[in-house]
């Protein structure tokens, strides 16, 4: 298809490049509603979506023809987890945000929680989860000077994305409030709260 690679990554995967990340979320949909058996993970980044497989189950040949052939799943049509989350918005970059976006500090808080938002992919840190949404009406720059030390359960916005500090740790991103979830329990199955595909909804906490 058009717009779509397939390469090899190693002996045990594949890697399929696109061209947006709206391409990706839509394909990982797709790939996600029809894994056949051998296929370990998939692991979606902006431009690419990783497909680990068992080569005793699934030759890689037979893994590459599956990631060529399935078709993008739109979300509507997805049968897509949601995680809701209660967050305090009293952020230190709050005021900030709102100053970039031309909002209030209460507009700003409207749109964040009256956004459908979604999980892009993983990365920075075990449990973070870049979270995407159709509207940029919260699209912000981060900071000029990244935080030494962000606490967890921060949430943030930084470009087009909002995620959830999931521990404490440096950071440059835009903090709009706090949130008690666990994003990361090492010994859940799986540890990771927010996967890619989770739909997530944010509420604000009393």
């Amino acid at each position: 298809m058009t717009g779509r690679r397939v390469l090899p990554y190693g002996d045990h995967a594949l890697l399929v490049e696109l061209d947006h990340l709206d391409a990706v979320l839509a394909l990982f949909r797709g790939l996600d509603a029809t894994r056949p058996e051998g296929v370990v993970e998939l692991v979606p980044a902006a431009r690419t979506i990783a497909a680990v497989v068992d080569p005793r189950v699934l030759p890689l040949s037979a893994a590459a023809g599956w990631l060529e052939r399935t078709a993008p799943l739109d979300a509507e049509d997805a049968d897509e987890r949601l995680v809701e989350l209660d967050v305090v918005y009293d952020g230190e970059d709050l005021a900030e945000v709102a100053r970039l976006t031309g909002l209030t500090a209460a507009e700003v808080v409207a749109a964040h929680t009256g956004a459908t938002w979604r999980v892009a992919f993983g990365g920075f840190a075990p449990g973070f989860a870049y979270l995407v949404t159709d509207s940029d009406a919260l699209t912000v720059p981060r900071r000029a000077t990244p935080r030494t030390a962000v606490p967890a359960g921060s949430v943030g916005l930084a470009g087009a994305f909002s995620g959830v500090y999931p521990r404490s740790s440096p950071g440059g991103w835009q903090l709009i409030g706090r949130t008690d979830a666990v994003l990361w329990d090492e010994a859940a199955d799986p540890p990771a709260l927010l996967r890619p595909g989770t739909v997530v909804r944010f509420r604000e906490a009393g």
